[in-house]
């Protein structure tokens, strides 16, 4: 089978890391696979090095970028089409907006080299949450159009299928719900590890993460009583504005911004409870990661959350904003040791038996042989 593959950018992120392993167990499989993607903006990290690690092969598409641009997107939708027309792709999976936008319509384009099955997967959206009303609709409008087009359509959880639904995407049977899937560590405790209580949290330090609440949680823990401290793995555009916060809170002694790290199962080792405070997600990577790492999660109720944290049985789950009750959550496991260590061996049981790459591979291909009528 031929597959391509398009993806926006390569950047640290749960979408880039999950198309590159997909990739990976396709070619494995003895499939034809080629990854598109395009420029990462500054500011954000690269993922290209587990396509190198992989083996997956990538072609670089300058022109394909996350920015609404109308003379680089017409240049990126030309320059798809003519790697179509190449390589004549049984499949074209695309991911995410941007790429799946400039894919499908490059697809339209191709002639009698269309891929006779096109693939879109939605690894969340942002058609709410993100821009204005105005630009929300459009967007929407945009989606239902280009779902016309596609063969199938792909969420990566029931509430991210089932939020494009009541948005009028597609009906409920265009869609396909297929879960991440990881090649997972053992679980292991780092001995270089902060004093106290470790919140952590790994991941893009940008607006629709709330990263300020990671901050205010903090705050809130240290006023109950207890001696905690926040690591934070990633970076991003609101970091400054983080670190700023924290040190007005009089918190910043007791934060540590590690920056962008490639081997994450050592900083998950140095975690006592994973905070993730986003406004959406579509599947929160960082936060399976952590509870396969036997991470406790305190995390807001938001998009696929829920189906990866399991309310009072792997971690916690709070409104969105709602800063003080992740707080009293995580005083909560700060003073149990006994649940905390419960929920994190059955986070990382849970895990693993949800989210394994070869399951992810195997759903993946029996839906591209269903559309091909193999």
């Amino acid at each position: 089978m031929r597959i391509v593959h398009a993806i926006a950018r390569l950047n640290v992120g749960g979408a880039a890391l999950q198309v590159l392993e997909l990739a990976a167990g396709q070619a494995r499989r003895g499939h034809e696979v080629l990854v598109l993607h395009g420029r990462i903006p500054p500011g954000e990290e690269s993922m290209a090095y587990v396509a190198d690690e992989r083996g997956v092969p990538t072609r670089y598409v300058d022109s394909l970028r996350r920015e609404l641009s109308p003379f680089r997107d017409l240049a990126a939708l030309l320059a798809v089409r003519a790697v179509l027309r190449e390589r004549r792709p049984d499949v074209l999976h695309t991911h995410a907006a941007k790429a799946g936008a400039i894919g499908r319509l490059a697809a339209l384009a191709a002639g009698s080299a269309r891929p006779p099955v096109r693939v879109h997967t939605f690894h969340g959206h942002v058609l709410r949450g993100y821009f204005g009303a105005r630009r929300e609709r459009a967007f929407t409008l945009v989606e239902r159009a280009l779902a016309r087009t596609t063969s199938a359509l792909v969420a990566v959880s029931p509430e991210v299928r089932d939020d494009l639904v009541a948005l009028g995407v597609a009906s409920v049977e265009r869609f396909t719900v297929v879960p991440y899937g990881f090649d997972f560590p053992a679980p292991s405790r780092n001995t270089e590890r902060q004093d106290g209580f470790v919140v952590g949290y790994a991941g893009r330090l940008t607006a629709i993460k709330r990263p300020l609440d990671l901050v205010r949680v903090l705050r809130r823990v240290v006023d109950r009583g207890t001696d905690a401290s926040l690591l934070v793995v990633g970076d991003g555009e609101e970091r400054e504005a983080v670190e700023r916060a924290a040190a007005e809170l009089g918190v910043g002694d007791r934060c540590v911004f590690a920056g962008y790290q490639r081997d994450m199962a050592e900083w998950y080792g140095r975690f006592d409870a994973f905070c993730l405070t986003s406004a959406n997600e579509g599947t929160p990577v960082a936060a399976i990661e952590a509870l396969a790492a036997g991470v406790p999660v305190v995390a807001t109720r938001v998009g696929g959350t829920p189906a990866v944290v399991d309310d009072g049985e792997t971690g916690f789950l709070a409104e969105p904003g709602d800063v003080d009750a992740l707080a009293e959550h995580v005083v909560r496991l700060a003073r149990d040791l006994e649940l905390r260590e419960r929920m994190g061996r059955t986070g990382a049981e849970r895990m693993r038996a949800r989210y394994g790459i070869e399951r992810m591979v195997d759903e993946v291909q029996a839906l591209y042989e269903r559309l091909l009528g193999r």
